[in-house]
């Protein structure tokens, strides 16, 4: 994509692209098209719903960091987005304001004019004693230790799951959503069903070890090259046959 390109599709917004105001013609579109088309992701919601504008806007003087995501949101004049942070739908940055790298701001969340914000991670966060299900999906989520995460289950960005929980298979953790200590959550979005009884909680751990020693056991047969080569050097030596 070339500067011309850049300044063309400002001038005429779509709703998926981002929108620039009034005193955009200072920035260099080379830098733009840097830091913000090639580098942070920008889209809108497939439905956009709750009175949510569909469309992303950039204000005049807005920095913002490496492999961004914004997702239908507003950032004001004069402010600094951190790399690898996400906006959410609905969510506002309000003029003079800075965001910290890797930070989360959920959705329809406001950061007031001159402050200074670091909001959840933008990294996943896995701590010990967890067990995942196959195909599952985690987006810049916290799973604590000793929890359980069910097969084909998605957890959203900002989403966080504290000590001692499960969400049963086939769930999905809405953004910003969090399974407190202790609980049962299942469906999708996920509900919370019930409390975990103690001897529940206690076998959460066992899970874990019961699943790495299964792993442990079959280590070797996933391996980047087969043992079959070993069985064939043991039946050319015992066959006489030169190596």
């Amino acid at each position: 994509m070339d500067p011309s390109s850049v300044a063309t599709s400002t001038r005429s917004p779509s709703a998926s692209a981002p929108t620039s105001r009034s005193g955009a013609s200072v920035w260099n579109w080379g830098l733009i098209r840097t830091l913000i088309l090639s580098i942070a992701v920008i889209n809108a919601p497939l439905v956009p719903d709750k009175g949510l504008p569909a469309e992303t806007s950039i204000e005049r003087y807005v920095t913002i960091g490496a492999y961004g995501l914004l997702r239908s949101c507003t950032i004001e004049p004069e402010c600094i987005i951190g790399q690898h942070s996400i906006l959410m739908e609905g969510s506002l940055v309000e003029t003079n304001s800075i965001l910290e790298a890797g930070s989360v701001l959920p959705p329809g969340q406001r950061i007031p004019t001159g402050e200074l914000w670091a909001g959840l991670p933008a990294e996943t966060s896995i701590e010990r004693y967890v067990t995942i299900g196959a195909y599952g999906l985690l987006r810049s989520c916290t799973i604590e230790p000793e929890c359980i995460i069910g097969q084909h289950s998605i957890l959203m960005e900002g989403s966080l799951v504290e000590t001692n929980s499960i969400l049963e298979a086939g769930s999905v953790l809405p953004p910003g959503q969090r399974i407190p200590t202790g609980e049962l959550w299942a469906g999708n979005p996920a509900r919370f069903v019930r409390k975990l009884t103690h001897e529940e909680i206690l076998q959460i751990p066992k899970l874990a070890v019961a699943i790495n020693d299964l792993m442990q056991s079959h280590f070797s047969e996933f391996l980047p090259y087969s043992m079959v080569y070993l069985e064939a050097e043991k039946m050319k030596a015992a066959l006489l046959i030169p190596l």
